[in-house]
């Protein structure tokens, strides 16, 4: 199953654990690549840091919480909160797929 994960940044987090920890972040991504499709930054209207989204293929809610708790920026206190949604593409790439 697909599972969306957005990660909402804590307004008040040092911007520099961003950085310290952005190295070790990038890496835990690729080691997760069999599982994490696709991950990337959020921004506020301001484009200031907001978080991130995480697009995730998963057996089940625990995986997708186990895989969060490896990510090095869980333990920083960078992430004020996440959500998991369960997702289903029904439109990619210009064309409708079939539904599940």
């Amino acid at each position: 199953m697909r599972y969306i994960i957005l990660f909402e940044d804590a307004p008040d987090a040092d911007p520099g654990l961003r950085i310290k920890n952005m190295p070790a972040h990038l890496d835990f991504l690729e080691s997760a690549a069999p599982q994490l499709l696709s991950a990337g930054p959020l921004r506020d209207g301001d484009g200031q840091p907001a978080g991130g989204l995480w697009i995730v293929e998963a057996e089940s809610l625990a995986e997708v919480e186990d895989l969060i708790r490896r990510d090095p920026l869980f333990a920083t206190g960078l992430r004020k909160s996440w959500a998991v949604h369960a997702w289903t593409r029904v439109f990619d790439h210009g064309q409708r797929l079939p539904l599940a």
